[in-house]
């Protein structure tokens, strides 16, 4: 029974993109409003459900809600036009059942072919087939024949006001004012970003309408409008990031609507059935579709429980990991100079316009000692190149000769090279080695630092330097990707993954094994810890490692989890689930660390507001930052005092928050201790404590 009422309450949450089984309670108690309605509704879900335990499909299909809201608007649009019977509720378990089958399969092709969601589609289409059909079935009764609870507060609201709620109310199939407000009250409730869409899409789809139709009553009064509210909360607050640009989107998305939907009604009025979402359904995908065709960076690649929630992911991520997934270690030891980076200054253009070169330059920015009368006078000359990646060697050149200076070989571009295929799926090339000098062969395998060969002055290059780019194919010159490099310093400063500005100091930093291995945990490990606040014990807790099923693992508390997890060099926090107070504070004391230890080595990283604060504050700032995406950083800073000491600082100057953080390493596994603020977590032996 428990299963079955789960699977209504979030089948009407997520009917606004909502995940929470309160505010599907809610809704759900509401549509007995008009109980024929509200019946049909569960009547549908509930032959969904029982058809997938019939045939022994996973429970996820239905615990989320995702698969049966399209089920549960169908046996909505059904109770609304026939009053409920055994003849009527046998029909409504046949279509609950079809729509719940075109669920999956709808699902599966789009999610596999489009890369876009099926939103509410198979209710489109099978109610559409139910009214269609429902004209020859005469022993069907028609509720408005009946009947039924009317509601009189309409003539208390201007027309602007109950054509709105009603139209919110319409979505549900209650279109009246009383459900209007409720539905009101539980979106602003959830998110205040989904209030803002819900009054934007539907005033501005109506003012546009009313404009093209010459008549303001008509428009007000047209219940198909909330076509433009479903639209303004997919697009501006489910599926793009909220921020200007795309509540600027949102306007567009809704105002191309009004046309369809004008027309759809038209079409549709032939066969006597409503438009439904159709309008809502073919504006969605089309500006989804095109959004993600071109990469807009603000699509929703992890859709949360509500858009702040998903703002608040997007932005800190965007903030803590800025490289790509195409990463390359420096393909060199030592202090190296950037000489072109992206877009270079001179040969980095158009297609080759991702790449690097690497210099070597003295404190007076020269790359060259006394008066250049030889290549060996050049800092770079004959220094050894590194495998910036482990992988296959499929392509060698060596018999180049070096370019005596000022001058250039313009007819072998790249000079003696190295291409190496990596494994994640793309190739590496490294140029102007010196003649000869080149120590790997075509079809060798390479880990990461091995030695290719040293630096030259072979092909085009007007002194001594490496060059690296990323690219699709193992031809020489061959087009170059986006990539980005992992583990270096500047100015002692650690950075995880990033691009390094031109002329920028850098130096690589290899894994310190022994602090690898103190971050290293395995599953189910056990840790114990006693809270104290001002030196007065005020709580204890344990964590138990374990592993989500996409292998990320994590802390369980039992009333959180806290993510985590190595990556090229850094151990991270990635994210904090549940409300657990304790957890929050680790993630704040230390968001990364640098796998790799170096007398007051620094690194800056970014926390999520919901990690900080909650409630109506965490709620008004991701609201507020959804209008400029700066208003939400909250910087950390750390740094390592010594190999078992690191001490942090985080700060935010739009919510004049300041903190410090202390984090002292156990000497074989995670930590003595983590203190922030005022608050200390210390870790305790338990068979200590026993005895």
């Amino acid at each position: 029974m428990r299963e079955h009422l789960r699977a209504i309450f979030n089948s009407y949450s997520e009917i606004f993109f909502i995940q929470g089984i309160w505010l599907g309670f809610l809704l759900t108690v509401m549509s007995f409003i008009n109980p024929n309605v509200a019946l049909g509704g569960v009547i549908s879900v509930i032959a969904a459900y029982l058809f997938a335990n019939f045939l022994k499909m996973d429970k996820e299909y239905l615990k989320s809600g995702f698969y049966t809201y399209n089920t549960l608007l169908v046996g909505l649009s059904i109770g609304y036009l026939f009053r409920i019977t055994p003849l009527t509720i046998f029909f409504i378990i046949i279509a609950g059942i079809l729509t719940f089958i075109l669920t999956i399969m709808i699902n599966s092709i789009f999610s596999y072919y489009l890369k876009i969601p099926i939103l509410s589609l198979p209710f489109v289409i099978v109610s559409s087939l139910a009214y269609l059909a429902s004209s020859q079935y005469s022993n069907l009764f028609v509720d408005g024949l009946y009947p039924r609870l009317t509601f009189n507060l309409e003539f208390y609201f201007p027309m602007w006001i109950t054509g709105f709620l009603k139209s919110l109310g319409a979505i549900l199939f209650l279109p009246h004012v009383i459900p209007g407000i409720i539905v009101l009250l539980v979106i602003l409730f959830s998110s205040r970003i989904l209030f803002l869409l819900v009054i934007l899409g539907y005033y501005s789809g109506t003012f546009i309408t009313a404009a093209l139709i010459g008549s303001y009553q008509q428009a007000f009064t047209n219940l198909n409008h909330f076509n433009y509210i479903w639209i303004a909360i997919a697009i501006g607050g489910i599926f793009l990031i909220p921020s200007i640009k795309t509540y600027i989107i949102t306007f567009f998305a809704v105002a191309t609507s009004t046309m369809i939907l004008k027309s759809v009604e038209v079409f549709w009025s032939t066969y006597g059935i409503p438009a439904f979402a159709l309008p809502f359904n073919l504006v969605s995908f089309a500006f989804i579709y095109m959004l993600g065709l071109t990469n807009y960076p603000m699509m929703t690649r992890f859709v949360k429980e509500s858009p702040e929630e998903s703002l608040d992911y997007f932005i800190s991520t965007a903030n803590r990991f800025k490289g790509t997934e195409r990463t390359l270690q420096l393909p060199f030891s030592g202090k190296w100079t950037v000489w072109q980076a992206f877009d270079g200054k001179w040969t980095h253009k158009g297609s080759w316009r991702y790449a690097y070169d690497f210099v070597i330059t003295d404190k007076d920015g020269n790359t060259f000692a006394n008066k250049v009368l030889t290549l060996e006078d050049y800092y770079a000359f004959k220094k050894p190149v590194l495998s910036p990646v482990r992988g296959r060697v499929v392509k060698v050149i060596d018999a180049l000769p070096d370019n005596p200076i000022n001058e250039v070989d313009k007819t072998n571009n790249w000079g003696n090279l190295v291409i190496i295929y990596d494994q994640r799926g793309y190739y590496v090339e490294l140029s102007h080695f010196v003649k000869d000098s080149i120590s790997v062969k075509e079809g060798d395998w390479v880990e990461k630092g091995s030695k290719l060969g040293l630096c030259g002055n072979s092909g085009y290059s007007p002194q001594p330097h490496i060059h690296v780019q990323v690219q699709a194919t193992e031809e020489v010159g061959s087009y170059t990707l986006p990539f980005s490099f992992v583990s270096y310093t500047s100015n002692n400063q650690f950075l995880s993954n990033q691009l390094p500005e031109e002329d920028e100091v850098i130096e690589p930093i290899f894994n310190d094994k022994s602090l690898d291995m103190k971050l290293s945990f395995i599953l189910d490990q056990k840790f114990f810890f006693h809270v104290f606040e001002k030196d007065r014990q005020i709580d204890q807790f344990d964590l138990t490692v374990k592993m989500a099923p996409d292998g990320t693992f994590f802390f369980d508390s039992g009333k959180g989890k806290l993510y985590f997890g190595k990556y090229e060099g850094t151990f991270y926090f990635y994210r904090v689930e549940g409300n657990d107070s304790y957890l929050k504070a680790i993630f704040m004391a230390l968001p990364k660390i640098p796998l790799s230890h170096k007398s007051q080595l620094q690194w800056v990283d970014y926390i999520p507001v919901g990690t900080v604060v909650g409630g109506i504050k965490k709620g008004f700032l991701l609201f507020l930052a959804s209008f400029s995406h700066r208003l939400n950083k909250i910087t950390y800073k750390g740094t390592f005092v010594r190999e078992d000491l690191i001490e942090g600082e985080f700060s935010s100057t739009f919510m004049k928050f300041r903190g410090k953080s202390q984090i002292e390493l156990d000497k074989f596994a995670g930590f003595n201790s983590i203190q922030v603020n005022d608050l200390i977590i210390r870790r305790v032996d338990i068979e200590k404590t026993n005895n």
